[in-house]
């Protein structure tokens, strides 16, 4: 099949820019494959007359006639070719900062004897260290806004607290977690300790962070509708079996990656399990509050550590030797309270019963030593309990 104008157009362009050399420091500006060649050659030939233009300004305000000549053809032939490339479906941009430049040396270049630079002309600004050229169609511009945007208090703890916030850029609501001025240097350590933690894990079951601000001791996270005591308290006497089964095993899911990263969270509650809230009535969990997170890769969680956390189990003696048995215990109380909407252990023999009694048994040996375990047995759970025994 014989080729195309078109291919024809972009075939001789290629030909064209390939027959000319670029400097390596424009090589590099450009990854397009199929013209980042002659993007470098256009902004190095720019470049080499832009500077040559500012230093006649500050001197004798004369551009030499063989260099106005070749500035014109270089100017012409740059539109010329933009031309072609747009008539075969394919968008440049030029920097605004030079398309400006163009736009204030065109009355002034002559093709003979030499031009005259204005008394006034402003010096350009020379693009050394960033593309040029662009193809709008392959890229997105984003806004930098600066802005200020009203935060709402959403929640409190010890030393840290949660902000929301609307992205007037994007229109999507974000949450700031912010340390409390007063804690301590190691709560403070721990605060960017949790943040760390947070921006090497990437699970769908834990709360993303983006940015962490040293100057506000502050950090930007997902916005997650409601702590997991707050949905199953408004809804308690709605919610069916099947969906408190899913919340339970994405929030057993999320604590089994934990776990598979050498982490142990020690800090699990019904507070800091959060919630995305779908219009359709769907949820997502969200594990989040690392502040207590153990790292078994790292010596600063096992040294000078106090008793802390939500819920505590009372057959640890020291929280150094916290272990998966030890936030089993946790786990137990939790899915306990996910299935029955109360904040109390269950009496009866029911399979949702057995489960919390073998995760909180006083016998350490008798619980849950991993989490995959305890996910089999939640996922087997397939008979809706009577409201009687739930």
């Amino acid at each position: 099949m014989a080729a195309s104008p078109v291919e024809f157009v972009l075939a001789d362009l290629k030909a064209k820019y390939e027959e000319r050399p670029a400097a390596p420091e424009f090589t590099r500006l450009y990854d397009d494959q199929d013209f980042g060649h002659m993007f470098a050659v256009l902004h190095d030939q720019l470049n080499s007359h832009f500077e040559s233009i500012n230093g006649r300004a500050e001197t004798t305000h004369h551009y030499w006639a063989e260099s106005s000549r070749e500035m014109l053809a270089l100017l012409n032939g740059l539109k010329d070719d933009l031309h072609s490339l747009s008539l075969a479906g394919i968008d440049v941009a030029l920097d605004d900062r030079y398309q400006d430049a163009i736009e204030r040396c065109r009355p002034w270049l002559a093709w003979s004897h030499g031009s005259t630079v204005p008394d006034d002309f402003e010096a350009i600004q020379i693009i050394k260290y960033e593309p040029a050229f662009s193809r709008p169609s392959v890229l997105i511009k984003l806004q930098k806004r600066s802005l200020p945007v009203e935060l709402q208090m959403v929640g409190e703890g010890s030393y840290a607290t949660v902000f929301s916030y609307v992205d007037p850029d994007y229109g999507t609501k974000f949450a700031v977690k912010r340390a409390k001025p007063q804690i301590s240097d190691r709560d403070l350590e721990r605060f960017k300790q949790e943040f760390e933690v947070l921006k090497r894990l990437s699970f769908p079951y834990i709360v993303e962070v983006y940015k962490y601000d040293d100057d506000r001791n502050e950090y930007r996270m997902e916005y997650c509708d409601e702590t997991l005591r707050e949905y199953i308290d408004r809804r308690n006497n709605q919610l069916a079996f099947s969906p408190r089964k899913r919340i339970a095993l994405q929030f057993l899911y999320g604590l089994n990656y934990i776990h598979s990263q050498d982490l142990l969270h020690r800090d699990l509650s019904f507070l800091n399990i959060l919630l995305r809230v779908y219009t359709s009535g769907a949820v997502q969990v969200k594990l989040s509050d690392f502040g207590l997170v153990k790292d078994l890769q790292s010596e600063f969680t096992q040294t000078q550590t106090e008793m802390r956390g939500t819920i505590r189990d009372p057959h640890l003696g020291s929280f150094k030797d916290y272990s998966v048995v030890n936030e089993m215990y946790s786990v137990g109380w939790i899915l306990s309270y996910i299935f029955t909407g109360r904040k109390s252990l269950p009496s009866n023999t029911t399979p949702v019963g057995m489960i919390v009694r073998q995760c909180t048994s006083s016998a350490i040996s008798d619980r849950y030593q991993c989490v995959l375990d305890l996910i089999s047995d939640v996922e087997h759970l397939d008979v809706e309990p009577t409201a009687a025994s739930g």
